[in-house]
């Protein structure tokens, strides 16, 4: 997943996942709840391209709404990410907060939020884009979390693919935040058996550190270059 400047579908999706400073964000849920998310996975998407992540504020620019450059267009700037924080709709405003906390307090940065993901894409190339494209994911587990379908199937999809891809191991992050944090109780099963993140923890400057490590980092933005230039080859021959 990298950042790149190229034109997006200006088409708007019809639900909203609320709006992060500068960029506008239309993103719908899937059609139906009626397929379980333990039937789909990761592995079920098309193999895609080169990903396009639009770094907040440029949503505008791609539809003719901001200033830009000439050969703009064919400029690419590709950016392996940090972290992805998945959240439920009701919890932008939360996910923003942690964002800033690990790219200002901690220095671990590029990070993107679920909302700020490219408008006029598929939903699901959009959580695949954001889970293979940067080296954590990190689930926000507020109350808001069960109350939210997509939610559900964001944390089975991600687990399944940290189990299928060997690189991806141990990137799934839950976190407890500060504001209405999803008791450990009400956590579902799979989630309990890795260790969470708590933010009103005393030792949680201590996890943070533990867990982003620069090492595991390169490893994974080493695979990620690897992948995107094998598909870039294809398309080429």
């Amino acid at each position: 997943m990298g950042v790149r400047k190229s034109k997006i579908d200006p088409r708007p999706l019809s639900v909203s996942w609320g709006q992060s400073p500068g960029v506008e964000v239309r993103q719908s849920r899937p059609e139906s709840d009626s397929k379980r998310p333990e039937d789909l996975s990761l592995r079920a998407l098309p193999e895609s391209g080169p990903t396009t992540l639009r770094p907040a504020g440029q949503c505008e620019a791609a539809m003719g709404l901001g200033e830009t450059t000439p050969g703009e267009e064919e400029e690419e700037e590709e950016v392996f990410l940090k972290f992805v924080i998945l959240h439920a709709e009701d919890d932008t405003d939360e996910a923003l907060r942690v964002q800033s906390l690990l790219q200002n307090d901690f220095g671990i940065r590029p990070g993107i939020i679920f909302a700020e993901m490219p408008c006029g894409r598929q939903h699901l190339q959009n959580l695949d884009d954001a889970v293979n494209g940067s080296a954590w994911t990190i689930l926000l587990l507020t109350e808001n979390f069960l109350r939210d379908t997509w939610c559900k199937f964001q944390f089975y999809t991600s687990l399944m693919n940290s189990v299928n891809r060997q690189h991806k191991y141990n990137s799934v992050i839950p976190m407890r935040p500060l504001n209405k944090p999803l008791p450990r109780e009400r956590t579902p099963f799979a989630l309990r058996t890795i260790n969470a993140l708590e933010e009103d923890s005393r030792g949680f400057p201590t996890q943070v550190e533990r867990i982003f490590q620069e090492s595991v980092y390169k490893i994974q933005q080493s695979v990620w270059r690897e992948a995107r230039s094998s598909v870039q080859r294809h398309f080429v021959s």
